[in-house]
């Protein structure tokens, strides 16, 4: 498992995550490496300084450019349906501020993540570098594309909600890879996780969110 690297993170801090970390365990989260690394990722370093003070609140939170950083409850649910059956190679989409791949990046070997934003994209790979996170690979374009290159994926995570499923991700699935995303509108949206099983895909509805919509293309 990969650690990032916490040396001068300070007591309040750890002790702010260790609350979070009973808060979602309450809230049903079981899986013990995804609630170390909620425990051990430090939170605050991937937002504003502005927001750092409410960086363990179970809340979503504003980076800019019109997008969150994801609540931790949402991010332990999603990161506990991924990694489930023990994925080696990970796709994201949406990096974000990059605190979902930090996360991902302690439970899997390898995460490939994309960003459609540049500006995003930069302080991503700034965060990442800065809490000593190296086996993430950025890629700055659409995510509804994916990354064929590197396919197929043991899963597939997406942060942004699109209003159906994207079929080049799921082509983009291994046998028995899972696609974990949020789908819908503005106004009602439902977690699913898709598993391969050939050229079938089971479908798992599994609880009501509230994500940023998925755009295509790119943006500065």
């Amino acid at each position: 498992m990969n650690r990032p690297d916490l040396q001068g993170y300070g007591m309040t801090s750890l002790r702010s995550r260790e609350r979070l970390v009973a808060q979602l365990q309450q809230m049903g989260i079981r899986h013990s490496g995804v609630l170390e690394a909620i425990k051990t990722v430090p939170r605050h370093l991937f937002m504003d300084e502005a927001l750092s003070s409410r960086a363990y609140e179970n809340s979503a939170l504003p980076i800019g450019l019109g997008q969150t950083i994801s609540q931790p409850y949402i991010v332990a649910r999603m990161s506990e349906v991924v990694v489930a059956d023990n994925p080696d190679k990970v796709l994201e989409i949406g990096t974000g501020c990059g605190y979902q791949t930090a996360i991902l990046a302690t439970l899997c070997r390898e995460v490939l993540t994309i960003e459609r934003i540049r500006s995003l994209y930069e302080r991503a790979r700034s965060n990442l570098r800065q809490v000593g996170v190296r086996n993430a690979y950025q890629r700055f374009g659409d995510g509804y594309e994916g990354w064929e290159r590197y396919a197929p994926f043991d899963a597939i995570v997406v942060t942004a909600a699109p209003s159906t499923i994207p079929q080049t991700l799921l082509q983009q699935l291994t046998e028995g890879g899972r696609l974990v995303l949020p789908v819908g509108g503005t106004e009602e949206q439902q977690l699913l996780a898709i598993t391969r099983r050939g050229d079938e895909f089971e479908e798992q509805w599994l609880e009501a969110v509230k994500f940023v919509p998925m755009l295509g293309g790119t943006a500065v």
